[in-house]
């Protein structure tokens, strides 16, 4: 058994396809199919069910495929740790974000990230605070950038606080509310809302604040995209509260200061294990300590 039929097995179970693994792995498919009945050989089990239309994992090759894949995982860390050793940067780099990340100018770090680590492949997803959360606890990711209510601590990672924000009352231009220097909490509560979904991190921040001022609010649409909820504030559907910072990048809208309104906090995640030097090297470009904390 070696790395590479593990590739070509892995390429096979993603792709369901002989032709398109082959593809991708730059190689004759007669040779990828070789490799794979080499394997399911010395394995004494079919790794796939094969058919005219479709090719699929079988018990067995879903037996095989985490530990194949963790292995591939390890192979690599272990060329960047051996590149990281003579001075060079190298492996991969897989970034987390929620989309109203604002306590830093994250295409820019990741500009500066790039310039200097040139030879690190950068991947970064988008996605809500939980969801990033779990996506670094199982090294998904190596780091994640979260909003979250004040009182939201992750869990199985290491943090850091970036910044506390204020949110603001965002509304269309013509709203009886654009004019006004500042609001309270109890002047919005005959509003209709936009918000993010009930029980995410993202709507949490503000259903805490209205639960703090004993007030109730109606949320007609929730919906997962901010720039959805900058169009249907636009077209007078709702308004919405979302960090100041961020709101004042949405086109077409107003923002207004509201007194007691919520506060979100931006949190750095990251594996609670070593991190690869791909990831050392970003969180060093964030001034953050990765050392474990003191028993």
């Amino acid at each position: 058994m070696d790395l590479q039929q593990m590739r070509y097995v892995l390429a096979v179970a993603e792709t369901e396809n002989f032709t398109r693994a082959a593809e991708r792995c730059h190689v004759v498919q007669s040779a990828l199919s070789h490799q794979v009945a080499r394997l399911e050989k010395e394995l004494g089990a079919r790794l796939f069910e094969r058919t005219s239309r479709k090719v699929r994992l079988t018990a067995a090759g879903e037996a095989f495929l985490p530990a194949a894949r963790q292995a591939l995982e390890a192979a690599e860390r272990a060329k960047a740790e051996v590149a990281a050793a003579t001075g060079e940067i190298r492996g991969k780099l897989a970034i987390g974000s929620i989309p109203t990340v604002a306590a830093v100018d994250l295409p820019a770090v990741l500009r500066r990230y790039r310039l200097r680590y040139p030879q690190v492949g950068i991947s970064l997803r988008v996605g809500s605070s939980e969801q990033l959360v779990e996506q670094v606890r199982d090294g998904a990711l190596d780091v994640a950038f979260l909003g979250v209510p004040p009182g939201f601590r992750p869990q199985g990672v290491r943090e850091r606080e970036l910044a506390h924000g204020q949110h603001v009352a965002v509304v269309a231009p013509d709203h009886p509310l654009a004019t006004e220097t500042e609001v309270d909490l109890s002047r919005l509560v005959e509003e209709t809302f936009v918000d993010f979904a009930e029980g995410s991190a993202a709507r949490a921040q503000s259903d805490e604040a209205f639960a703090a001022a004993g007030l109730r609010r109606e949320v007609a649409f929730e919906v997962s995209g901010v720039d959805f909820m900058g169009r249907m504030v636009r077209h007078g559907l709702g308004i919405a509260l979302l960090p100041s910072t961020f709101a004042a990048e949405l086109p077409g809208v107003r923002a207004v200061p509201v007194t007691n309104g919520p506060v979100r906090v931006e949190r750095l995640v990251w594996s609670r294990f070593t991190p690869s030097p791909a990831a050392a090297a970003f969180l060093a470009l964030l001034d953050t300590d990765t050392r474990p904390p003191a028993e």
